[in-house]
């Protein structure tokens, strides 16, 4: 366990490294977007690259930063019933969606999208806009984007075992208060309570 640990924290490292790094993409994203608005407005000029390369970044931040999501436990789980649940529980719902749901659409997806992107690069494969950009690196950004996805779902799964076996402790049961969607999960819980209430008393 101890090497299966020692692979975790690299993948870790790995999308942490990343996703820090492409974080700026939407800055720069911003800067494209306001400046192609600003040249199109005041000097009547455009370019379908700039508009495309928007486009481009944007996607790179999407797909290259789903792995760090995951890391940082950023991404969209239904807290609603999730919550509800005893921690030992919740540990073994995430092995068993990371083994049978994460994992295999990440694998089928990167699959899937590397021949994509091999025939964009073979063939020169570029934009059919007037004047657009080679269309290659946003194929490319899928295979790698779910690469990283992939890798940190297997670190995520190494990690739920360890603290299963009682190898690691378990820093998501710390008590730090209430997260967001656990906010959420009370003020329906609470809402539903008083809605039973006022179905009573009008009986």
């Amino acid at each position: 366990m101890q090497a299966f640990l020692k692979v975790s924290n690299w993948i870790d490292s790995l999308n942490n490294f990343v996703g820090r790094w492409a974080a700026w993409l939407t800055l720069i994203a911003v800067l494209v977007s306001s400046g192609n608005a600003t040249v199109r407005y005041l000097f009547d000029n455009s370019s379908n690259a700039w508009l495309e390369l928007q486009w481009y970044l944007f996607t790179a931040v999407v797909l290259l930063c789903g792995g760090y999501a995951l890391l940082h436990h950023q991404h969209v789980r239904i807290d609603v019933v999730y919550s509800r649940f005893t921690r030992r529980t919740q540990l073994y719902i995430d092995v068993f969606g990371t083994l049978f749901f994460l994992l295999p659409m990440s694998i089928l997806v990167m699959y899937l999208s590397w021949p994509v992107f091999v025939n964009a690069y073979v063939h020169h494969e570029v934009s059919s806009n007037a004047g657009g950009l080679v269309i290659w690196p946003a194929r490319l950004l899928f295979p790698i984007g779910f690469l990283l996805l992939s890798l940190q779902g297997v670190s995520e799964l190494i990690k739920r075992v360890a603290i299963l076996q009682g190898k690691i402790p378990d820093h998501a049961a710390d008590d730090d208060g209430p997260t967001a969607e656990e906010e959420l999960a009370r003020a329906i819980a609470e809402a539903q309570e008083a809605e039973a209430k006022n179905a009573n008393l009008a009986n």
